[in-house]
């Protein structure tokens, strides 16, 4: 099973979001900076602007790589 846009970004949102936490929270083990929580709020932005707008910056980047849409 080839992995498709959609699947794409739904993984790389969510690696993102993950990793900008451990990276932003101090509870973390691998904390460096409250500033990482920045990060975690632009990926949640642009996830909720798709959500408006159904354009997705990271979309256009992954077909034009050769990501296959279905």
């Amino acid at each position: 099973m080839k992995m498709t846009v959609t699947d794409a970004i739904h993984s790389i949102a969510g690696t993102f979001i993950l990793l900008s936490l451990a990276l932003g929270v101090e509870a973390s083990p691998i904390f460096m900076s409250k500033y990482w929580l920045w990060f975690t709020a632009f990926v949640g932005a642009n996830l909720l602007q798709f959500g408006f707008s159904g354009f997705c910056p990271l979309a256009v980047v992954l077909k034009k790589l050769g990501v296959p849409e279905k």
